[in-house]
């Protein structure tokens, strides 16, 4: 009797092996031909969390915070990676894409990265394309009223952003956070992310 429990549970252990060998291969295959997976599915706020009072709505492929204030958080964290991200804002938004949030529930500046998305910030060495506290811009980029793309590489202690294919960070560097979730934020204005992808690197 011992030996054929024994036996089951090497079966029952195998069985489950194979299950979860087949979901990562789903997984992987969810993945674009470059090996980016998309983080917004346009449908659903799937893998996201919501924190603070800010109005997400969805539809048409498309996310879009118009309340201020408040997050969507990732579920899972990141440490080294690359993040594409598509996103439309009024000239007088408040918002960015916040990476190795140290506090999913109270996301901040200073227990976070934020890559700025405010072209009017009265401290314009921190608006749109920097990395507040971290890395400053100059000039500073605008992307009011229009869709922009931004690309963000966070690799170790190292970063760079991209906005519209111009470097707008070249090397900032900083040690404080080493990984976490990332954040997207509605603080004033109208935001709308259609695409938001992430490569480990």
């Amino acid at each position: 009797m011992m030996r054929s429990t024994r036996s089951s549970f090497k079966f029952l252990s195998a069985l489950l092996f194979c299950i979860q060998a087949a979901l990562f291969s789903g997984s992987a295959a969810a993945q674009n031909q470059d090996g980016f997976v998309d983080l917004i599915d346009g449908v659903s706020l799937s893998g996201w969390n919501i924190i603070g009072n800010a109005s997400w709505v969805i539809g048409n492929g498309i996310v879009e915070g118009n309340k201020p204030n408040g997050f969507l958080v990732s579920t899972k964290s990141y440490k080294n990676f690359v993040i594409k991200a598509e996103f439309w804002a009024d000239s007088d938004t408040n918002s960015g894409i916040f990476i190795r949030c140290q506090d999913p529930n109270k996301v901040s500046a200073s227990n976070a990265y934020e890559v700025n998305i405010w072209d009017t910030r009265p401290e314009q060495a921190y608006a749109t394309g920097a990395i507040v506290d971290v890395a400053k811009v100059d000039p500073v980029p605008k992307a009011g009223g229009r869709w922009n793309t931004m690309e963000i590489v966070a690799n170790g202690s190292h970063f760079k952003v991209t906005l519209n294919g111009v470097v707008t960070v070249a090397d900032g560097q900083d040690s404080k956070f080493a990984d976490g979730p990332i954040a997207l934020q509605s603080a004033g204005g109208v935001i709308k992310f259609k695409k938001v992808q992430i490569k480990p690197i």
